[in-house]
């Protein structure tokens, strides 16, 4: 079943005044928030913001204060359909909230979102593997979910217009979003510090790992040195990136000194986690601390709130829409923009109990 979604007032009129001028309306110069308002009975307030938004997604071209905006598509043109391939990091991706959003703003604009057969995790995040892949689907542009530094980097070198989403795009020259997590990351470790913690664990995955620590993992580390902890494997700790492979890390985490606090990268992998303890009869957080990275809506049911790096969302699938709007039009757009993230405390963190510090 299709997902159903009721549009806001202020989008109700973004997508009337793009049809309209998708189907040439208006040429040249678009009417002001005045006249639109009095012509379609609605309050300036939101015409105002429609027509905003539609000049962010450049349908409209502003000329300064108390002038009429330019039209950008012109003689009935309707803006050109792009066949967007996502390139997965694994298969369970287009259940996220976001890519559901992503492809619903795709295909609202008229574009043809389509996830490719094989996911990053199936290419081995090979980069030849990924060439030879790539090469035999037909898309005029990709959107790359979590990739490696050097998968980025060959997406970047080609003519084909591509999106990172997340990954290791610091310094790529390629279009990308993400939450701007590391100062978060800073936040964290002190306040785990003001708990008493000294046994701190971070749980990433290989491609933030290897073959060097990514910027959030650096930041993680640099903050324990800071702050006088040894720092080594065990903070940081490799595993093999399958259910058994992190269990097994988890046992051997366990195993002799217990981390007092555990800092887990990705929802799935934090529901495991919470298992494997329950399991064990390890409480939180009497017994360890738990913070996730990411948001996500069933933390919203939980009594008390999980603590987790919290962020919108949904900017993941404007970004993507505002991007190939501008590469349907022939621009060449490779600015990246960051998310606003936050530290959400929530209960799911402590003080150390005596005797575990």
């Amino acid at each position: 079943m299709a997902t159903f979604r009721v549009l806001s007032a202020v989008e109700q009129v973004v997508e009337h005044l793009r049809q309209e001028i998708c189907r040439g309306a208006w040429g040249g110069m678009m009417p002001g928030g005045e006249r639109l308002s009095k012509e379609l009975g609605i309050g300036r307030g939101s015409v105002e913001r429609a027509l905003r938004v539609l000049e962010h997604e450049g349908v409209l071209v502003g000329q300064g204060n108390r002038r009429q905006r330019l039209v950008e598509l012109r003689g009935g043109l309707t803006p050109p359909s792009l066949r967007v391939g996502i390139l997965r990091f694994e298969a369970a991706d287009p259940r996220l909230d976001y890519m559901i959003e992503t492809e619903h703003l795709l295909l609202e604009a008229g574009h043809v979102p389509f996830y490719a057969a094989k996911t990053l995790g199936d290419l081995g995040m090979d980069v030849r593997q990924v060439a030879r892949f790539i090469e035999k689907n037909e898309a005029d542009a990709w959107v790359v979910i979590a990739a490696s530094r050097e998968v980025l980097e060959w997406f970047a070198a080609r003519r084909q217009p591509a999106f990172a989403l997340f990954g290791r795009r610091q310094d790529v020259v390629i279009a990308g979003t993400g939450p701007h997590a590391t100062p978060v990351m800073t936040a964290i470790v002190r306040r785990l510090r003001e708990l008493g913690h000294h046994r701190i664990v971070l749980l990433s995955r290989r491609v933030r790992r290897l073959p060097h620590p990514a910027q959030f993992e650096q930041e993680f580390l640099a903050e324990l040195d800071a702050h006088g902890l040894m720092v080594g494997p065990y903070n940081l700790p490799d595993w093999e990136e399958s259910r058994q492979g992190l269990h097994h890390m988890l046992k051997s985490l366990f195993h002799l000194t217990p981390p007092t606090a555990i800092i887990v990268d990705e929802q799935p992998q934090f529901t495991a986690v919470l298992a494997f303890l329950a399991g064990r009869g390890i409480r939180v957080p009497d017994d360890v601390s738990l913070v996730c990275t990411d948001p996500d809506r069933t933390f919203d049911w939980c009594e008390p709130q999980i603590a987790h790096i919290g962020w919108d969302v949904s900017q993941v699938a404007r970004s993507v829409s505002r991007w190939a709007s501008k590469v349907a039009r022939g621009k060449d757009d490779r600015l990246q923009t960051l998310i606003t993230a936050a530290f959400v405390e929530g209960g799911s963190i402590g003080p150390v109990k005596k005797g575990r510090q």
